[in-house]
């Protein structure tokens, strides 16, 4: 299987992929379509869109913003698009509006807070985060209609799409790879056959879809990205929006570490840096889903820690993030990176997995022991469930990123203290996150129906 380092890691906007990423890129394409279609503007007189989100896109959806996210990609606008825009301002306009501006000077009714639908019903049952798009004649006949589901990190399937897969992903064929794998055990192999790092492999198959100078341009525009939003998260202070009234804490935390060095210990650091970037994420600021928004600190900050502290190279960073997606792209194939199909497990667990594998890399860990890294992190996040209080990605989710990158750290650690032979391979373990995440309740699932979301009336 083949999945591009650049779709892994995409720069975007908080507060999740899965609830406000996914979403703003299904909208979008629904609109392209109908764009698409040959109706006349007589067809259109008094037409309305409608989109009615399912399952956890229902039930969180509000915390996550998901309603606007639809409002952004039905008047055009996507996640990328958005990075350098007052997102509050923009939409706050769009909700004073009544019409959507097609081509061809066609237009169509929508109101968000009137044609935007929480169903609280039955989720769909391809997938837990479905979204149906609908297009009505001002006499209410359905004119065109469109299926979306949102998998995780930012990726979104047609229902088409979606039935015709084992696994809802769109992957290239593996015969186009210089070195095709599908699981860790073939790529140890292949490591082991050729001599060759996690690293060098991923770029060689990378360079069969890229040029050279794109796939290095891009891999220093996500690292670029990801030190701006740490940066601007250790410089921001005030209230995270959405009603919990729940401080940003980053910034004094890293002024503390600052102010007593001597003080501060490798969990300081990664905490400030980790926090930083999901509190940018919970306001709604530009964060790189790694692999999820949810999960946005942890590899940015072990990153981060790695050029920072001890003296990392760009040709570092490139490989670290070549290595990370590596791992990412075989648990998102073999499992999920989506909390609303496996729970936190599968974004914060994942991204602690991928981080370890890429600082195990690049502090020069045979592919064994790289692979024993991945294990290591991903082993300790099992059971890890998804349990947003209020639906906002704030509590547990930001102090969670910070205790990820430890983890990854210190699997990255262990796993170079040792030989690369440990008893539970990685694939195994990928496996049990996916069963873990079928027999996990929906309640703890980014529902916010259990766990943490529903105890806070205890407090």
């Amino acid at each position: 299987m083949f999945i591009s380092v650049l779709d892994l890691f995409k720069i975007g906007v908080g507060p999740s992929s899965s609830h406000t990423v996914g979403p703003m890129v299904a909208a979008h394409d629904f609109i392209g379509r109908i764009n698409e279609q040959a109706f006349d503007g007589e067809t259109l007189q008094g037409a309305t869109i409608h989109c009615t989100l399912k399952g956890s896109l229902a039930y969180t959806g509000k915390g996550h913003w998901t309603d606007r996210a639809v409002a952004l990609g039905l008047h055009g606008y996507l996640p990328a698009g958005l990075v350098d825009t007052d997102v509050q301002d923009l939409v706050a306009q769009l909700w004073r509006s009544d019409r959507i501006e097609l081509d061809h000077k066609r237009t169509l009714m929508f109101n968000p807070a009137r044609d935007i639908v929480f169903d609280m019903g039955k989720p769909l049952p391809q997938h837990p985060n479905g979204m149906v798009f609908e297009l009505r004649s001002g006499e209410d006949t359905l004119l065109f209609s469109g299926t979306y589901f949102s998998i995780g990190g930012g990726f979104i399937n047609t229902l088409a799409e979606i039935d015709q897969l084992q696994a809802p992903l769109k992957f290239a064929a593996a015969d186009s790879s210089t070195y095709p794998f599908d699981s860790a055990n073939a790529l140890l192999a292949l490591a082991d056959m050729h001599q060759l790092s996690i690293a060098h492999m991923k770029r060689a198959n990378e360079l069969e879809h890229l040029d050279e100078s794109e796939l290095i341009a891009g891999l220093d525009n996500i690292w670029r990205a990801m030190r701006t939003c740490i940066e601007s998260g250790l410089a921001t202070d005030g209230l995270l929006p959405g009603g919990l009234d729940i401080p940003r804490r980053a910034k004094g935390l890293y002024q503390s570490i600052k102010n007593k060095p001597e003080t501060a210990n490798i969990n300081d650091w990664l905490c400030a840096y980790a926090m930083a970037v999901n509190e940018e994420n919970a306001a709604g600021n530009m964060v790189v889903t790694a692999p999820t928004n949810g999960a946005a600190g942890v590899i940015p900050a072990v990153l981060y820690y790695f050029v920072n502290h001890e003296q990392g190279t760009q040709e570092q960073v490139r490989n670290f993030l070549l290595t990370a997606s590596a791992i990412g792209g075989l648990i998102k194939q073999r499992s999920s990176i989506s909390g609303a199909e496996v729970g936190c497990q599968g974004e914060v667990g994942s991204a602690a997995a991928m981080a370890a594998a890429g600082l195990c890399e690049v502090r020069g860990g045979t592919a064994q022991q790289v692979e024993n890294a991945a294990e290591i992190a991903l082993e300790h996040h099992l059971g890890m469930t998804c349990d947003p209080v209020k639906g906002l990605v704030q509590v547990p989710c930001i102090e969670r990123n910070g205790f990820g990158a430890i983890k990854a750290y210190a699997a990255a650690s262990l796993a170079l203290r040792g030989d690369g032979k440990h008893f539970m391979p990685l694939d195994n373990c990928i496996e049990a996150m996916r069963k873990t995440g079928l027999e996990m309740s929906y309640k703890y699932k980014e529902t916010s129906l259990g766990g943490l979301a529903v105890s806070i009336t205890e407090c």
